[in-house]
């Protein structure tokens, strides 16, 4: 009976490690979206070019926060014993 417990939250735990890394499709999204309206907004005003990446490369470092956290959140489901 035992054992079976072990392999069970085995299991509940990997199913949880994907589970986080759906959370992974958020930030390309939002990425794709930055980027897109940052060329955008470069094609209207190219003087603005330097300000706008600035800003446009912020935003997305701040996107991609979220898919870390939930890479080492998988990463410690996957490699911690329960």
């Amino acid at each position: 009976m035992a054992e079976f417990n072990e392999f069970f939250v085995k299991g509940m735990a990997l199913l949880g490690a994907g589970i986080a890394m759906i959370a992974g499709l958020g930030p390309g999204i939002g990425q794709g979206i930055a980027a897109s309206k940052g060329a955008e907004a470069v094609g209207r005003n190219p003087e603005a070019a330097s300000k706008v990446r600035s800003i446009m490369v912020l935003g997305i470092a701040m996107a991609e926060t979220t898919g870390i956290y939930a890479l080492i959140v998988a990463l410690l489901l996957i490699f911690l014993k329960g």
